[in-house]
């Protein structure tokens, strides 16, 4: 499966030929290759811009990731304690349980950074806090950001022209840059439902 860039962290759990296993995934600054084991199920949360973990800063994470140790399909282990395994139905309240505990934190100032907030430090106060708590810096998130809702844009079938224009890409070659090294599909490509299987959610009207 084609893995697309991301700017979010998060926790996965599945299962293969009778085994559990659980993983913390890190942000992704470009596209990639990911493996999908035959017969596995997935479980996966996804974490919002800001979150972190306390135990492992999220600039570590950056482009890789971490398993988590003593999985079993009941519990994992994060943090020095034991959770119980989640599944879709339940991941809301381990995340829940999770903030509670001190173990996923957020810094408030990235969050204001993000609803488009000016705070009252300096602009390198700011990107250092920034990078400590995403591990990207802001202009690489808008980067990710703008080209994944880019392609979900082509692959809904708006012209290559008038998502250059609503993103402000300085032309058509620049927006299929931005697809190459973060999506990892161009626009026709995004258009016909091409390529193989993808991580990112399209509404395509067109397949082949």
């Amino acid at each position: 499966m084609t893995s697309v860039a991301g700017v979010r962290w998060g926790l996965v759990f599945w299962e293969q030929a009778g085994r559990a296993y659980a993983g913390i995934t890190g942000p992704e600054t470009r596209t990639g290759t990911a493996p999908v084991p035959e017969g596995a199920t997935f479980t996966g949360i996804e974490f919002a811009v800001g979150t972190s973990l306390r135990a492992v800063p999220t600039p570590a994470l950056v482009d890789g990731g971490i398993g988590l140790p003593d999985t079993t399909r009941r519990t994992f282990r994060l943090d020095g304690a034991r959770w119980e395994t989640p599944g879709p139905d339940d991941a809301e309240a381990l995340v829940e349980s999770l903030v509670r505990a001190g173990i996923v934190v957020r810094d408030l100032l990235v969050a204001d950074v993000l609803r488009g907030h000016r705070p009252a430090v300096s602009g390198r106060t700011v990107e250092r806090r920034f990078r400590a708590a995403t591990g990207l810096t802001q202009g690489a998130v808008r980067q990710i950001e703008r080209a994944r809702t880019a392609a979900e844009l082509l692959a809904a079938g708006d012209p290559a022209a008038d998502v250059v224009a609503k993103f402000d890409y300085f032309d058509e070659p620049h927006l299929a840059r931005a697809l190459r090294s973060y999506v990892g599909r161009t626009a026709r490509q995004l258009r016909e439902g091409a390529g193989g299987a993808i991580a990112l959610d399209l509404d395509q009207r067109l397949t082949s």
